[in-house]
């Protein structure tokens, strides 16, 4: 199953109520498999990041191109940080980068789209040096045009990229 996509299960009447993710998940598992709450654990960045990737390959728009910038070593300490920098590695750069062709693609340059995603957990902690620098560097980009967001969980993360055209559809 993928997550995030709606299997809600059916109500009086015949119509199907919204069932959040994370529940719907944990009806699919026997009861012995499930934690006390009902719930399984919440999803890891990676989780939501790969979650995220098969939706814009299974439903995205007509021409995006999508990625993830693999530039986590930006972020070492030491001389590596050093070599990366002096290489143009940018620390701070967001998780999904998407390039959505306009219209009359020939004419113009494309719409650029940035998204950072974060744990559920991460929205109730205060802010540490990694993230502010993620902060400084999604205002940067947003100055140069680019389109950024910054999503916490699946749920958002799927709801942002749905408002702005990337993905076909919608998930429950």
């Amino acid at each position: 199953m993928i997550y995030g996509v709606a299997f809600p299960a059916p109500s009086e009447g015949g119509a199907a109520a919204p069932v959040p993710a994370g529940e719907r998940i944990a009806r699919s598992l026997p009861p012995s498999e499930r934690q006390f709450t009902g719930l399984l654990p919440e999803l890891s960045e990676n989780d939501i990041q790969r979650a995220v990737f098969i939706h814009l390959r299974t439903r995205g728009a007509p021409g995006i191109f999508a990625f993830h910038p693999k530039n986590a070593s930006a972020d070492m300490a030491g001389r590596k940080a050093g070599i990366h920098v002096g290489l143009g590695v940018e620390p701070g750069i967001p998780d999904v980068i998407v390039f959505k062709p306009q219209r009359f693609a020939q004419l113009s340059p494309p719409h650029i789209f940035a998204l950072e995603l974060k744990t559920l957990a991460r929205g109730r902690k205060k802010e540490n040096a990694h993230e502010i620098k993620q902060r400084e560097t999604r205002e940067r980009m947003r100055v140069c045009g680019v389109i950024v967001g910054l999503a916490y969980g699946l749920d958002e993360a799927l709801a942002w990229l749905e408002q702005n055209g990337l993905l076909i559809g919608r998930s429950a």
